[in-house]
């Protein structure tokens, strides 16, 4: 048994998979968070069904990549049942999809989730009669707090059981205009709006979104963020990194580090001791924090805020979703880019969208800048990166010059996240970091132990002295420079092992502290992303994104050296 999950973007849909399918998709408040389709099976009354977590689609029959997987998906795989989940507090728009689906030969149900904002906004809904009407069943739900979602996955197992069909609604025939006049009409009648009073999560925009005070707002919690984000690994990594040095001092009293086994072995025991120590006590807070402004509902905020600058650099509002979606990965945030319309955004969306800092790249900023510098310095150089970021853009679309169309964004609801649903979000990212980083961090620490026992590592040195000349770095750095394409996080880890010291400060001069740390978060994005640039844009394109974040990395970087010699 297939059951699939369908909706507009914003309406829970994702947020009711993972509740019942364990995290495997992430949610968001925007559109573009799910591209692509998810699938997982579940256990409803002791039977193993597929459930498919659809992308969010405003139609079936429209041009954008994420509603023609939709209706591909439907079109081409067996489904027993569809569940429709609505945005209960937006019943017009939503329903104009209900009564698509309604045409399709498969039982539909409809969640009619975010209950609970319905009864904070006054909105009085006869879900009986409105059932009625559709002659489908209805089942309200609260998505987030897992209310409601048994008995749905229990009506609509009865559905697929029985093949109960609905009214096709063919006098609606492909018109989006009849639909569009039949939803609005079944929402007038079926929906009032009630006594609304001002509350809390109201007022709370009067100044979020206010064309001054928002952006100082959005200033103040970008530092407390980053704040929160140091003092947490401040406290976490030195305890850490002391207990793994001396155990890392004392294995090797058992292990003869002179022969090639004891390289490798030795290598091995730094990548883990950096994925524990270094990596971690940054990217878990980090990753805990962006969770909890994605689920509060405020990085739409930030994208309404921000819409006026994408304009200035000559992009649809609507490409700030790339951005938002790299400082966590910037493999997501390439393939967010499929919802851009035109082609020309697409690759001056996708090639900014490599210069922001990811969570790897964050590991860097906050293991070297914050923690050595303090973390005002680590807040400027985030700074930094959004205006090279708009600069870089602004010269793009002045080469590539076209209008761009304004951006009409629906602002969702103020909502308070679970603790089991910003943990387990983080817990997603952390076990990808687990998975798929640790290992290549691992594989890099004994890649330079071997480097280095062969005598080779020079070699690797000498290929990129140019750059570290030029940046007035240690020729030492070439090999972390060079391996940090593999993963970010590498480029600090290997530092350590190829200066011959965890400690930076003792080995590296402030200025060069800085220096290092700006030319890698501009350089080359990691093969992952590279990997995506080439599936989505094509080869070359993937060429000229690439030698884009060289030139931006060494003009940065000499900018932070001169700079560096005022620290």
């Amino acid at each position: 048994m297939r059951i699939a999950l369908i909706g507009r973007p914003n309406c829970g849909k994702s947020t009711l998979f993972n509740q019942v399918a364990g995290y495997k998709a992430e949610t968001g408040n925007f559109h573009g968070t799910t591209v692509t389709y998810t699938e997982s099976k579940v256990r409803v009354l002791g039977e193993v069904v597929d459930l498919v977590d659809l992308p969010g689609t405003y139609v079936l029959g429209g041009s954008n990549p994420a509603e023609k997987v939709s209706h591909d998906y439907l079109g081409d795989h067996p489904v027993d049942v569809i569940i429709n989940v609505i945005d209960a507090t937006f019943l017009a728009q939503s329903l104009e999809l209900t009564l698509e689906l309604l045409r399709l030969d498969k039982p539909v149900l409809l969640a009619m989730n975010m209950m609970d904002e319905v009864a904070r906004l006054g909105i009085k809904l006869d879900g009986p009669a409105l059932e009625k009407e559709l002659g489908v069943r209805i089942v309200p739900v609260v998505a987030s707090k897992g209310r409601g979602i048994k008995a749905l996955f229990l009506e609509a197992k009865r559905a697929a059981e029985q093949g109960i069909l609905q009214p096709r609604f063919d006098d609606f025939q492909d018109d989006p205009y009849s639909r569009h006049k039949a939803a609005l009409q079944l929402s007038q009648r079926f929906a009032v709006q009630g006594q609304r009073t001002l509350s809390w999560r109201d007022r709370l925009d009067d100044i979020f979104l206010h064309p001054a005070y928002g952006y100082v707002a959005l200033a103040g919690v970008l530092l407390l963020f980053f704040q929160a984000v140091y003092g947490v690994g401040q406290l976490i990594e030195p305890p850490l990194l002391a207990l793994f040095d001396s155990l890392i001092t004392n294995l090797n009293t058992y292990i003869d580090t002179g022969n090639l086994l004891g390289v490798l072995l030795n290598g091995v025991l730094q990548g883990v001791m950096a994925g524990f120590a270094i990596v971690l006590p940054y990217l878990f807070p980090f990753l805990l924090g962006l969770g909890f402004l994605e689920d509060v509902g405020y990085l739409p905020r930030i994208a309404f805020l921000m819409d006026s600058l994408m304009h200035r650099i000559g992009l649809h509002g609507k490409a700030i979703v790339p951005f938002i979606l790299g400082y966590g990965c910037n493999v997501p945030a390439i393939m967010s880019t499929r919802t851009l319309e035109d082609s020309r955004e697409r690759f001056i969306a996708a090639a900014l969208s490599t210069l922001v800092p990811c969570a790897a790249r964050l590991v860097v900023v906050f293991g070297l800048v914050a923690f050595y510098l303090g973390p005002l310095y680590a807040f400027g150089l985030y700074l930094l990166n959004l205006f090279i970021i708009a600069l870089t853009g602004r010269i793009l679309t002045r080469l590539l010059p076209e209008n761009t169309p304004g951006m009409i964004l629906e602002m969702p609801p103020y909502r308070i996240p679970t603790l089991r649903a910003v943990a387990n979000k983080a817990w997603f990212r952390i076990r990808e970091f687990i998975v798929e980083a640790w290992p290549t961090l691992i594989f890099g620490s004994a890649a330079l132990g071997l480097l280095v026992f062969f005598d080779i590592a020079k070699y690797f040195n000498w290929m990129v002295r140019p750059i570290t000349w030029l940046l007035d770095l240690p020729a030492e750095v070439g090999v972390p420079l060079i391996f940090g394409v593999l993963r970010k996080e590498l480029s600090l880890i290997m530092l350590g092992q190829a200066l011959g010291n965890n400690d930076y400060s003792a080995v590296l001069s402030n200025a060069q502290l800085f220096t290092f740390t700006v030319f890698v978060v501009f350089f080359v994005p990691c093969v992952a992303t590279l990997v995506m640039l080439k599936r989505e844009l094509g080869s070359r394109q993937m060429v000229w994104v690439t030698l884009i974040t060289i030139i931006i990395a060494m003009g940065a970087g000499l900018a932070a050296r001169i700079f560096g010699l005022l620290l």
